[in-house]
């Protein structure tokens, strides 16, 4: 039998032969995150992707946060960020760090970028320096401070650490290539005096780093060989080798880009979604209308189904868009041989069984998962009343219509066929009561006679089902529209959450916990809300409706 060929994508090639060309001897990759705001599904790309990857070649993982802006930063976000990645399996063991580990190292790097001749104290305002860089056509013009002497700039930069500056009227520019057709090779700026409280070293600092300066230097400190970003980061990477070789660090780091995870009509900007929470639109970046890492563990995803989502979407080096119906379809996949299938009524309007015995309650036991016997089985109630839903039910049908309605009969699920008598409307004209009979003979849902009934509904028992609300999703933006008015605002969907209060769950339900999750039958997958459900007053999220018009894509190997 002959060996099956196994692809790889364009990072393990590489990787492959950096290790057999001797560059490295240990993969070692690191998650990067700032620490101002929360992830969302596109950074369980990166982070699964660079964990993966540490597990595969049989290396390390950092978990490290670029913590060098202290304008947005805060430890809400610390905090949130680790929860996530912990939630998705990447396990970073006792290898956390902060790239403000590293400040006074990086100060004595931008020293000794000085003392080579490689940097200098710039007197420009941040409006002028851009004026100064030039544009994708015409080069840029040299900095008038671009001359001070060594002694000068190595003197100006300790007055700007030393706290003697106002916030931009000094930054340490780089000296690399005005005329260089890459504008980020242009000067750039890598410190700048920012008088700000740190959430980690509070105000030891009034001078911090730029993030392209910092990342290439936290990754050469740990030892990173292989650092992987995203495509915007393509332009950047001529600075971030200039960074590690200037500063002659032994084995530097490689960097290597991928395309980014984009969603289509999915807001995932910080921006945004900031506005989003400030303004009250949303109750937080964990609302399950929203495409955080903690929004989807609220709304019920699990990390499997997250991890199929990026094993389908693939690495590779060209951005494209991916359908969020993919997502729910990779959920659908994961749970519908892990989870218990209830009975929920979400517009309930009660039954009574005239011939059924007062008084009389059955317990009858439901198979938990049809195409998994290793769920088991519970068992529910069933008694004279009962609550079904109200779109199983007309007063006058039209053809195949084969649920409840005068006349007819039908089969309660995994209970009796029972047979419509009478109906009770109040006096707004609304069905309010719905009068049976039931055939005793017809226990588990089949007749000894073997007469045939079309329709099956479910129900829950009226006195011992569990009220509990229900949250249904839609997307926050309208699709229709787009998602971007011609101001550049969110096109908001008014309809993207529907809250329904009357409803009634099978008592099994009763002790469900935070993240618990079901199928809920004819309903969709739905998880306990794990931010406002009590024990006392049940909340669930709808994760996923139960069918799809997606089809999975045709894998090539």
């Amino acid at each position: 039998m002959e060996n099956e060929t196994v692809s790889r994508n364009f990072i393990e090639q590489i990787i492959d032969k950096d290790l057999e060309e001797g560059h490295c001897k240990t993969v070692h990759t690191r998650f990067p995150p700032e620490p101002n705001g929360y992830l969302h599904i596109g950074h369980a790309k990166s982070i699964l992707l660079n964990y993966g990857l540490a597990q595969e070649y049989g290396g390390k993982f950092n978990m490290r946060f670029d913590d060098t802006n202290p304008t947005k930063e805060k430890n809400e976000f610390v905090e949130a960020i680790k929860e996530d990645i912990k939630w998705l399996g990447a396990d970073w063991e006792d290898r956390l760090f902060f790239a403000s580990d590293y400040f006074d190292q990086m100060y004595e790097c931008a020293v000794k970028l000085i003392r080579k001749g490689k940097a200098y104290v710039s007197d420009l305002t941040a409006d002028e320096i851009r004026e100064y860089r030039g544009t994708l056509t015409e080069p840029g013009k040299e900095d008038p401070s671009v001359g001070r002497s060594v002694e000068e700039n190595l003197a100006l930069f300790e007055d700007m650490k030393n706290g003697k500056f106002e916030d931009g009227t000094k930054v340490l520019r780089a000296r690399i290539d005005m005329s260089s057709p890459n504008i980020n090779m242009r000067d750039p700026v890598i410190y700048r005096v920012a008088h700000m409280t740190h959430h980690r070293t509070g105000d030891k600092w009034c001078i911090y780093p730029m993030y392209d300066f910092a990342h290439p230097i936290e990754d050469a400190i740990e030892g990173i060989t292989h650092s992987i970003c995203t495509l915007e980061f393509e332009d950047h990477r001529p600075l971030y080798d200039w960074v590690v070789r200037e500063l002659e660090f032994e084995n530097p780091p490689k960097q290597i880009e991928f395309a980014k995870l984009y969603l289509k009509n999915v807001v995932t900007g910080k921006r945004y979604i900031k506005k989003l929470v400030e303004e009250g639109i949303v109750d937080g970046w964990d609302d399950p209308r929203l495409v955080s890492i903690a929004a989807l563990r609220r709304r019920g995803f699990t990390p499997e189904s997250i991890k199929q989502f990026v094993e389908l979407c693939g690495i590779s080096k060209a951005n494209s868009v991916t359908d969020y119906a993919m997502l729910e379809y990779c959920i659908r996949e994961d749970l519908k041989l892990k989870r218990a299938r209830m009975m929920a009524v979400l517009d309930p309007i009660k039954v009574i069984i005239d011939n059924y015995p007062e008084g009389q309650v059955e317990e009858l036991t439901v198979v938990n998962n049809m195409e998994n016997e290793a769920l088991g089985t519970h068992t529910v109630p069933f008694c004279r009343e009962l609550y079904i839903d109200r779109e199983d039910f007309m007063e006058d049908p039209p053809k195949k219509y084969f649920r409840m309605f005068p006349g007819n009969e039908v089969r309660l699920m995994q209970a009796y066929f029972v047979k419509c008598v009478d109906y009770k409307k109040d006096e707004n004209g609304k069905v309010v009561e719905i009068h049976c009979t039931y055939d005793p003979a017809s226990k588990g849902g089949n007749s000894p006679d073997g007469r045939k009934v079309k329709g099956t509904i479910h129900w829950v028992p009226a006195p011992y089902a569990k009220k509990a609300e229900i949250r249904l999703y839609e997307n926050i933006v309208d699709e229709e529209l787009g998602v971007y008015n011609e101001d550049g605002s969110l096109n908001l969907n008014p309809n993207s959450l529907t809250i329904l209060k009357e409803c009634y769950v099978e008592p099994a339900l009763a002790d469900a916990k935070a993240y618990d999750s079901f199928q809920f039958v004819r309903q969709g997958y739905f998880c306990v809300d794990a931010k406002d459900s009590k024990e006392d007053a049940l909340v669930f999220n709808r994760i996923v409706s139960l069918k799809s018009s997606y089809k999975l894509p045709t894998q090539t190997k």
